[in-house]
């Protein structure tokens, strides 16, 4: 067990050590949570008055030491986008394409008392996403993760600054040792950001897009939110729960969905042109694929 692993152990081990006036224990513990690299960690949910209130050992999927190879990083826009020019001027999606199988209130499918500390991708995809985060945010950038949960799939060692999220699952969201600040927020019923203009570099969206119900309206707020020449950085596999995710999204493949997505930013209005991009890692037990469609605030 190494150094960092005993620290955390023994601010667990004494939960009366963590309190309202014992800052420097928490932040300890959400130090060094985010320090860990891959492997099984012990996530404390931390409770309004400082205390633990609950436990959960997960395995932290950080990107690093996985022995794939994450060099892939294949731009596929121009097959993505081969009719780029011949979109619609206007929106052309009805209220049609819009509907879920499951048009019951989203917050008993993501209850919050039954937070999922789970990945909905391999490691690999994982893996792939965090080496592309690495390779395009830079050091002390403003950044905010939409659809957020527990784990944002930032870089370990990438020093950011303002780390804002917005997810479905408070407690989701408190575990989240990446964030500075959340706000539990559902965004098919509220598809406003809670940020001022220009406030973030950098905002990320992890294969979350398929379950917005007003997707152009919540990437027109990340264009608000975003300061120009920032980047927008929509994140996609493969993996869907079908029953939430949007009528027309069921019935496309991988390609269609990114062409779908280059169509939101376009209507959403305020960036250029979308690319597309292919950065799946590839090894043994990396099966899900990773595509990324980006694009500048402009």
């Amino acid at each position: 067990m190494s150094d960092l692993q005993i620290r955390i152990e023994a601010l667990w081990a004494d939960p009366t050590e963590v309190n309202p006036g014992n800052a420097d224990a928490v932040a300890a513990i959400h130090e060094a949570v985010n320090m860990l690299d891959t492997g099984d960690a012990r996530i404390a949910e931390i409770g309004p008055d400082g205390q633990p209130i609950a436990y959960e050992t997960v395995k932290r999927l950080t990107g690093d030491s996985t022995g794939l190879d994450l060099t892939r990083n294949v731009d596929i826009s121009s097959r993505i986008f081969v009719d780029r020019e011949n979109w619609p001027a206007t929106i052309p999606f009805s209220d049609n394409d819009f509907k879920r199988y499951d048009e019951n209130d989203d917050a008993l499918f993501y209850p919050d008392k039954q937070p999922r500390l789970v990945y909905h991708v391999d490691e690999g995809a994982v893996s792939a996403l965090t080496n592309y985060y690495r390779r395009e945010i830079k050091q002390g950038s403003d950044v905010l993760d939409i659809c957020s949960s527990w784990v944002s799939h930032y870089p370990q060692n990438l020093k950011l600054g303002r780390v804002a999220g917005t997810g479905m699952n408070e407690r989701e969201l408190r575990a989240n040792t990446q964030l500075t600040e959340y706000t539990q927020r559902d965004l098919n019923k509220t598809p406003q950001l809670p940020y001022k203009d220009k406030s973030f570099d950098v905002v990320t969206c992890v294969v979350s897009i398929d379950y917005l119900t007003q997707p152009v309206q919540v990437l027109a707020e990340a264009r608000r939110v975003l300061r120009p020449g920032g980047t927008i950085i929509l994140s996609q596999s493969n993996r869907m729960f079908m029953t939430k995710a949007i009528r027309m999204w069921v019935s496309m493949g991988d390609e269609d969905h990114l062409e779908l997505i280059g169509q939101y930013l376009t209507y959403a209005g305020g960036f250029g042109e979308a690319r597309a991009l292919d950065v799946s890692a590839r090894g043994r037990g990396a099966r899900d694929p990773m595509y990324i469609v980006t694009a500048r605030a402009v």
